[in-house]
C-alpha cells in the first residue's frame, strides 16, 4: 500500500513538473490535503521533502510555495549535475553489463525516432526515454551516495521542460552525445565516458540558459 506521504509527494511533484503548480504558486496544506484525501501531517512531510530537493520553499508565516529559480540557481544546478553525472558515467564504464548496453542502444533508436516526428507528445516521449537512458547509467555506477546526491538535481530538466526548448541542431547534438556515451561505456573507457557526459550536460545548460524568459526566473538577490 502506498503511504499517504508518498501519495502527496507524487501529487505535488507531478504537479510542479506538469506546470499545474507554477513557480511561485502557493501550496496550501488544507487544499492539498483535500485534493489527496489525507490529513495535513503527510502534506507537511511531503513539503519538507520537496523543500530539501529544491522544488519548494517554505517561508515563515507565509507557508509553502513552488520555488522560483534565478538564472544563477539554474547555472549552479547544472554545474553540480555535470560533475555528478560525469562521475556516474565514469563509474558505469567499469561496471555496466551487456543487457544495459543493449537497452541504451535501443533507447537511442527510440529517441531519434520520437524526435523525427517533432510533435509535443513525441517530445514528451523523448524526455521520458532520455530519463530512462540516464537512469540506467546512474544505476550502473553502483553508488548509493552518488544516486542520493543526483536526486536533488536531476528533476530540474523535467520541471523546465528542457527538450521543448531544443532547436533541431540541439536535438541532433544530444543524440550524438548519447551515441558517443554508449560507445565509451561499451569500451569501458571511464575518461571518455566522463568527457562525453560533461559535454552533454554543459550543452543542455547552454540551451536552457539561452532560452529563459524574464517570466521564468526571478532576479538574483
Amino acid at each position: 500500500m502506498v503511504r499517504a506521504v508518498d501519495r502527496v509527494y507524487s501529487h505535488i511533484r507531478d504537479g510542479i513538473i506538469a506546470g499545474t503548480y507554477a513557480p511561485g504558486a502557493r501550496l496550501g496544506e488544507v487544499d492539498i490535503a483535500e485534493l489527496t484525501d489525507t490529513s495535513r501531517t503527510p502534506v507537511r512531510e511531503a513539503l519538507r521533502q520537496l523543500e530539501m530537493e529544491g522544488l519548494v520553499e517554505v517561508v515563515p508565516h507565509r507557508g509553502a510555495r513552488v520555488y522560483t529559480w534565478t538564472a544563477d540557481d539554474l547555472e549552479e544546478i547544472y554545474d553540480l549535475r555535470m560533475t555528478l553525472e560525469a562521475m556516474a558515467a565514469a563509474r558505469a564504464a567499469r561496471r555496466i553489463g551487456e543487457k544495459d548496453l543493449d537497452r541504451l542502444s535501443e533507447l537511442c533508436d527510440l529517441m531519434e525516432s520520437a524526435a523525427a516526428h517533432g510533435a509535443g507528445q513525441q517530445l514528451d516521449l523523448m524526455a521520458q526515454l532520455n530519463d530512462e537512458f540516464h537512469a540506467i547509467v546512474r544505476t550502473a555506477a553502483a553508488s548509493t551516495r552518488l544516486l542520493t546526491m543526483l536526486g536533488a538535481v536531476i528533476q530540474f530538466p523535467l520541471v523546465m521542460r528542457t527538450f521543448h526548448r531544443y532547436a533541431p541542431a540541439d536535438v541532433a547534438r544530444s543524440h550524438a552525445h548519447h551515441r558517443d556515451l554508449v560507445a565509451a561505456l561499451s569500451s569501458g573507457d571511464e575518461i571518455w565516458a566522463d568527457s562525453v557526459m560533461r559535454a552533454h550536460v554543459r550543452a543542455a545548460k547552454h540551451v536552457l540558459l539561452q532560452s529563459l524568459t524574464p517570466d521564468e526566473v526571478k532576479e538574483s538577490e
